[in-house]
């Protein structure tokens, strides 16, 4: 067995001789006690999710928490990544950019951009040990990267709950013997609503139809179906632009104050309580697509969906939107530059190897997004049969496809019900884990920014209460009258493509200023091998490359941002979403400045003292020179010892000053033997 690496920093300056000398009974950080005299006292249990105090409860700090078990960071990355996007969106772009054509550029954007991005960030947090703010202490000059990703997971976090809302209001409203949206004798449906219809009644070709197609219905007589109806007359009971904003639908807004409700429970005492109930909600949305899948193959006209969903148009691959939808959607899907991934790599032990689960966590992504196709294209396409039209005519993306395509097909299925409920159900397990996740890297970014504050008694769980309770305060403009209008807004600036940026600077701080190399050196560390060097070139040309071409073809596809294509948003709300989108990449440049105005000397000298990482005695390699420079100041809080034990306690390596010694158990420090090219002090194992 490989011996396990327990560094304690009240040993680490002192020489091998004297290490246990100092203090023949000293405690480690997973409990056991050490003796010279060969005795071994384990006194609490080796560390799972170590919250426990460094000393009295409520008054010192708490130690940073790691996974129980290895599996619970992959189903926290599938958990967080895998979301409504690979269900609602992915099909879509699908059908849209050449059905099975537009798998060769999702695949090449797979691996030139998603696996290189994912695991740059998740690498970075656990060789750190830090949320998405201080792990960018690798390279300071850059940390504003930090701050960006950290602004635009709270804005995500804003609106995305909004989603969780409708889906809480579809599934509590399915709870009933007959779908109120299969009927046109409610009191919110108008004299042109119809419950089915022909080609020829269609609202203005699509299934997403808006207040402007209803009025364009009442006047010129043309049915709109009862599906639309509900959506847009009782649910969002929407205004006729983001210039009437209304009243607060307060239907919604209990449901928005119990989704955050959920959430706040879900995370409240960190990863300890969150990770247990990833092993629920990163599962079962499996189960329930199965089941969805298994229903929708025997629905009649399913095939026809599945063929315009895989059916390539190879001439589609020369449309630079392709090409560009493609690569957004594997940043979207991947959960890339929202600092969440690096928090949770934080939570990792020292030498986990999260290489191996980067691999598995991309084919579990992007199989989900393509089985997810199968899903939904199947009910599709019956659809498309018992309406008479094509799959084109009723396939949809985004709020369009959840809460009006999909629930139009379920209601002409047997027991209806039944089958809603499933897949409302489905809609909010994939929302909830992506959102919890989502409002932990938040949190987990701004708890190690001000650690000795917020991991003091409860203010943690004060904080994260405090940040649910914002959340909720600024989503209540989402569920106004003109709440749709703002959410489209969060949606389409504050998430938008300027995410590519900020993975560009994430490449440039990593292969260029703190060095690939002395990263690979210390993944090196980390897993005891070298991983591929592709990865290597991925991070120096291949990755920033291909985040620059991205963002400036979405630059030159770029078009204002408009309802339906039909409404257009005035100049004043563009300019907010402007303001939301620069407001997180405008940090990088804010912090750069920063820092170079608070060093001394010429302007080479600052940059080369602030491109120095920030790190602790643990992560220095033996070639570094000047290892003081590098350190930053530790606390009890960072104690390096906490985050790097990987095996039975047979052997102990005490780093002392730049060398690595071996102390074992129960033995006395008299029979220390020193081998003279490594410097270490070897002992046999008592224990």
């Amino acid at each position: 067995m490989e011996a396990p690496r327990i560094y304690n920093a009240m040993y680490s300056k002192m020489n091998g001789t004297t290490a246990l000398e100092k203090d023949p009974n000293f405690l480690m950080s997973n409990g056991t006690k050490f003796q010279n005299g060969g005795q071994c006292d384990v006194t609490s249990e080796s560390p799972t999710t170590s919250s426990e105090s460094t000393q009295d409860e409520g008054t010192k700090l708490k130690k940073r928490e790691t996974w129980s078990r290895n599996i619970d960071f992959l189903l926290a990355c599938i958990g967080f990544s895998v979301g409504l996007g690979n269900v609602w969106r992915f099909p879509y772009l699908c059908y849209k950019n050449g059905g099975g054509a537009f798998l060769i550029p999702y695949l090449i954007c797979v691996a030139l951009g998603g696996i290189p991005m994912f695991y740059l960030e998740v690498a970075v947090g656990q060789f750190m040990s830090e949320g998405g703010i201080g792990a960018w202490k690798i390279c300071p000059l850059l940390q504003g990267i930090g701050f960006a990703t950290t602004l635009i997971v709270f804005l995500l976090n804003i609106y995305y709950n909004v989603i969780l809302t409708w889906a809480f209001y579809y599934l509590f409203a399915s709870f009933t013997s007959v779908l109120p949206w299969s009927t046109c004798d409610n009191d919110w449906n108008t004299p042109n609503c119809r419950v089915s219809y022909g080609v020829n009644d269609t609202v203005n070709g699509t299934t997403m139809n808006s207040t402007l197609a209803l009025v364009n219905a009442t006047a010129s007589n043309k049915s709109v179906d009862a599906v639309t109806e509900y959506w847009e007359r009782k649910v969002l009971q929407i205004s006729a632009g983001i210039e009437y904003p209304g009243i607060v639908k307060w239907d919604l807004a209990l449901c928005l104050l119990l989704a955050w409700i959920v959430i706040y429970f879900c995370i409240w005492k960190g990863i300890k309580s969150s990770g247990k109930v990833m092993y629920f909600t990163a599962t079962s949305p499996y189960i329930l697509m199965t089941v969805l899948l298994i229903r929708g193959a025997t629905l009649d006209g399913a095939i026809d969906g599945i063929k315009f969903y895989l059916i390539p148009t190879w001439e589609r691959l020369g449309d630079v939107q392709v090409w560009v939808d493609a690569g957004t959607q594997i940043f979207f899907s991947y959960s890339i530059s929202l600092g969440a991934l690096t928090a949770l790599g934080s939570y990792n032990k020292f030498h986990h190897n999260s290489w191996r689960d980067s691999i598995i966590f991309a084919c579990a992504n992007s199989g989900t997004s393509i089985f997810a196709g199968f899903v939904i294209f199947c009910v599709l396409g019956f659809m498309a049969k018992e309406q008479g039209v094509e799959v084109k005519d009723v396939a949809e993306s985004g709020p369009g496809l959840a809460f009006i395509a999909y629930p139009k097909a379920v209601q002409q299925m047997p027991v209806a019900p039944l089958w809603s409920i499933l897949f409302f159900f489905m809609v909010i397990l994939l929302g909830l884990d992506s959102q919890f996740v989502g409002v932990e890297g938040f949190a987990t970014a701004i708890t190690d920014l001000f650690p000795k504050v917020l991991r003091r008694g409860y203010n943690r769980e004060i904080f994260v209460a405090c940040t649910c309770m914002v959340s909720f305060l600024i989503g209540l403009s989402m569920v106004t009258e003109g709440g749709m209008y703002v959410f489209l807004l969060f949606d389409f600036y504050s998430g938008s493509r300027i995410i590519l940026l900020v993975a560009f600077f994430e490449c440039i701080a990593v292969g260029y200023c703190y060095g690939v190399d002395r990263f690979y050196d210390n993944i090196e560390m980390m897993y005891g091998f070298r991983i591929s060097p592709v990865i290597k070139w991925c991070w120096l040309i291949v990755t920033p490359l291909f985040n620059l071409v991205i963002f400036f073809m979405s630059a030159y596809t770029y078009s204002e941002l408009t309802y339906n294509r039909v409404y257009s948003y005035p100049k004043w709300a563009i300019a907010i979403g402007w303001i939301m989108a620069c407001s997180s990449i405008v940090m990088v440049p804010i912090i750069f400045f920063w820092r170079l105005f608070r060093s001394s000397g010429t302007l080479m000298e600052r940059i080369r003292m602030t491109i120095k990482p920030k790190l602790r005695r643990h992560q220095l390699r033996e070639q570094d020179t000047d290892p003081d420079e590098l350190i930053s100041e530790t606390d009890e809080y960072y104690d390096h010892e906490e985050a790097v034990v990987s095996a039975p306690i047979s052997e102990i390596k005490v780093p002392l000053n730049s060398s690595s010694h071996s102390i074992p158990l129960g033995v006395s420090t008299s029979s220390v033997a020193r081998s003279g090219s490594s410097n270490s002090v070897m002992y046999e194992s008592a224990c």
